[in-house]
């Protein structure tokens, strides 16, 4: 079935996500952060793009962004082009990295601007990856709140403080406020929506029981086929890391992420 086009916005406003294809980590450690970001900031300056908003988890990215002098389907498959060709360099890997094309939601109001700002610095929140939004140092609220240490010129924040205060010193403190209240704000991933991580004792416990009659360390030991099929199936554990499935299964890790 062929998909449909992408809903245009007035305001060129997008809240997009780049997910990881199978839920596969895309992130596993802070250079692969820094990479990633470093790829956005090259391409916003090449496009002009605005960007106003991110957040890096460990298999999914949230951007909210304002086209630039190119189509927004353009800018993105440069990023993730470019950041695919880093990755299989870096972990010896081939084929997709990321799942389909990217997901976006057009943002055509300041409520609805403001919203995704929050929903995306809470994202990591509620995962439960961590208690408050300026704990999770992948995204950009410690930007919002001055206590990055981040040189990058990424985050376009004069326009949404704009919109709280002309004053910036008062347009922090009020965003702060908003950013951090609670709510039940739905976006573009709720229907993905992210568990927190398992410990690995509950990682073992839902291993063993997907492997059924096989024992955990049995796995690396199957015929490459069967090993294969069981990884795949071992990778859709929610909130299981594939480096986690790794250390747990005794097998390397780019076995992992090859399956």
């Amino acid at each position: 079935m062929p998909r449909g086009a992408r809903k245009r916005s007035i305001s060129g406003i997008y809240h997009v996500m780049l997910r990881g294809a199978n839920k596969q980590e895309i992130f596993h450690d802070d250079g692969d952060c820094f990479k990633f970001l470093d790829i956005v900031e090259r391409y916003k300056i090449k496009s002009d793009m605005r960007i106003y908003a991110w957040c890096l988890m460990g298999n999914h990215v949230h951007l909210l962004l304002k086209e630039g002098n190119e189509d927004i389907s353009i800018t993105m498959k440069r990023i993730g082009v470019s950041f695919v060709s880093y990755y299989n360099l870096k972990y010896k890997t081939i084929g997709h990295l990321f799942q389909d094309r990217f997901r976006s939601e057009i943002v055509e109001t300041d409520r609805s601007l403001l919203r995704v700002v929050r929903y995306i610095h809470q994202n990591p929140v509620k995962a439960g990856m961590v208690h408050r939004a300026d704990g999770w140092k992948w995204s950009s609220c410690l930007e919002y709140y001055g206590n990055s240490s981040d040189t990058r010129n990424l985050v376009d924040r004069n326009f949404v403080l704009s919109k709280f205060s002309t004053d910036l010193s008062i347009a922090r403190g009020s965003f702060r406020e908003f950013n951090e209240r609670e709510s039940n704000d739905e976006s573009l991933d709720h229907r993905f929506a992210e568990r927190r991580r398992l410990t690995d004792e509950e990682a073992s416990r839902l291993i063993k029981e997907l492997l059924g009659e096989f024992e955990i360390a049995q796995v690396k030991s199957l015929p490459r086929l069967k090993r294969k099929e069981t990884l795949q199936n071992v990778k859709q554990i929610k909130g299981l890391t594939q480096r986690q499935a790794a250390r747990i299964l005794g097998i390397s890790a780019n076995i992992i992420f090859k399956a």
